[in-house]
Parts: structure tokens; sequence; C-alpha cells
């Protein structure tokens, strides 16, 4: 054993980390590092400082004052995306807010709506049209009241035709005053007066009856044969208003061919009879607007021409003097001698 195998002695002075197999591979680079330094080596010398390189500071970035905002200027706290959710979402409750106070009006509208019929079957509405001073002996004929019997959609357009009505009625007694101003320069244009004094008092009454009551029903209940007599009725009332801006000589009507022939007499009658040219023109112009505004919104509702037969027969029926006479007839002819 002792033949392959070799121990020191101990006395002998051995230092391992002083093996030539282990210092030929170690680095000399002169850097106290603790993989190099060696605490068994005899060198006098103390170990070379170990000089460790900071890396330099980041820079500070610099600080920009907060902007101060106004009373009314909205804060920012988030990013662009926040703020315009902030004010799409304040756009949807002024909307929301819109239609709430719409909904509410509509419901007080309807609370009027419903105290007026709680009068009873019996009772019946006092009428309020025409407004006739308490003194007068003759009493209004009709109930009227748009913000209570016309639906919140139709009343702009109900009080459209309504103010349109007024203004024709206007634009006849400024035809009478023309007239009347064209009768004193010229006595021989006495017919055209007495005309216009006609017209002034056939049409006024008339119109209001027979156009805008029917269209005031219509939208009021949603009546097809009120549509239908109001389409009819208001189309040759159009074409009165057409014959009218003409201004045919002799027919009452102060319109384009009479004025101009009355300027070249009368300077100051012939102008004023030109205003009435241009009344009467306007007149014309809202007039088929108005026809044509009606339409669309009759074709927006469930008025037809089938529904306007069943109402008219309805009507017929229910109405207690035709159906008397109606069974006068019947019973004459099958008491008739044969």
């Amino acid at each position: 054993m002792s033949k392959y195998t070799s121990f020191p002695e101990p006395t002998d002075d051995h230092n391992p980390f002083q093996d030539p197999a282990v210092t030929q591979h170690s680095s000399n680079t002169g850097y106290a590092t603790l993989d190099l330094y060696n605490p068994f080596d005899n060198t006098t010398g103390s170990p070379p400082p170990y000089e460790a390189s900071c890396p330099p500071a980041p820079p500070i970035p610099a600080q920009t004052p907060p902007s101060r905002t106004t009373p009314t200027e909205p804060r920012n706290y988030g990013s662009y995306n926040s703020q315009t959710a902030v004010n799409v979402t304040s756009a949807e409750l002024v909307k929301k807010q819109e239609e709430l106070e719409k909904k509410a009006q509509e419901l007080e509208r309807r609370e009027r709506e419903l105290e007026s019929h709680s009068l009873g079957p019996g009772a019946s509405r006092q009428n309020n049209w025409p407004p006739l001073p308490s003194f007068c002996p003759v009493g209004p004929c009709f109930y009227q009241d748009i913000n209570v019997e016309i639906s919140q959609r139709f009343q702009r357009t109900v009080y459209i035709i309504y103010y349109f009505w007024m203004f024709c009625t206007c634009t006849l007694i400024f035809n009478l005053i023309s007239s009347l101003a064209m009768f004193c320069v010229d006595p021989s244009g006495g017919v055209g007066l007495g005309l216009a004094i006609l017209w002034a008092l056939l049409f006024t009454p008339c119109s209001f009856v027979c156009w805008y009551r029917p269209v005031y029903k219509a939208f009021r209940s949603d009546s097809s044969f009120n549509f239908f007599a109001f389409f009819f009725i208001f189309f040759a009332q159009v074409i009165i208003f057409v014959i009218m801006t003409i201004g045919i000589p002799g027919w009452g009507f102060s319109g384009w061919i009479v004025s101009l022939a009355a300027l070249q007499h009368k300077v100051p009658v012939g102008v004023i009879m030109m205003m009435n040219a241009v009344l009467f023109t306007a007149q014309t112009a809202m007039g088929v607007f108005l026809l044509k505004k009606v339409h669309n919104l009759y074709r927006q509702t469930d008025a037809s021409f089938q529904k306007a037969q069943a109402e008219f027969a309805t009507g017929v029926m229910s109405n207690q003097a035709v159906r008397h006479a109606a069974t006068n007839a019947a019973q004459g002819a099958f008491t008739a001698p044969r």
C-alpha cells in the first residue's frame, strides 16, 4: 500500500492553494475581488482598494406648473377618452331631461282632458268660440281648446292652420278697403265694391266652418271622413285663392290685373291694390303649403278612404232625423196602394 500512496509529513508546511496546478490557471488582473483575493497569501502589502463605478443618475424631468382652471371650465381628471365620455353622458342626460319634460306636459294635457270629460254624459262643455263679450245677444258657437283636444304631435300644425284662417280674414278685409279706395276715385266700380263686401261676409264664416273645423276634428279624433272633407273643400279654396291673386276685373278681388290697371290712373290707389295683390299671392302659396303638409300628416295616421266611408255611414244612420225620414219612407212604400 505504501508503494502507491505517500502522505506528507506533519511537519511540512504545505499550502494547498500554492499548488502549481491551481496557480497557473488563476488570472493576475490586479483587482481585489473576492474570487481572486487569497487570504493565505504571504504578501506584506495590503490589497488594492475596490473602486466601484457608479452609473450616472437619470435626469430629473422638468415639472410644469399646473394650469389654473376657471370656475366654469370643466376639469379633466382623466384621459381624453374619459372626458369625451363625460361630455356624451351629459348630452344624454340633457336629452332625457327634455323627453321627461315633454312627457310631463303630455300628462298635464291628458289630466286637463280627463277633467273636462269628467263632467258626465249628460253635461256639455261650454262653448268658447268666438270669444264674444257677455253683453252680446249672440253667444259662442263652438268649443275649441287646441292644448286640450289636440294631441301634442299635431298642435303646432293646428295652430298654423288657425293663424292662416285669421290671415285670410285680414286679407279679405284689406281687399274691402282697397276696393273702397278704388270706388272713391272711380264711382263706376261699384260692382267690385259690392262683391268685395259679399266675399268678406261670406268667406270668413264659411271658411271657418267648411275647412278649418273639419281639419280640427280630424286631428282631434283621427277622423278619416273629416280629413277627406278638408282635402276636398280646401282644394276648392286654393283655386279661389288663385282667382283672387289674378284679379279679374269686376269680380271684387284686388289682384294683379286690377292693381296694375289702377296704377296707371291713380298711383296711391294702385299702390294699395298692389299690396293687396302681394297678400293674395302669399295666401295662395301658404294654402298650397298647408294642403301638402296636412296630406303628409294624413299619410302618417291610420286614416283611409274605407274608414271615411264607414264613418259617413255610421254618422248618417246615427242621425235621428235621417232615421225618422227613412222609416217614414219605408212605411209609405209598404202602405201605398197597389
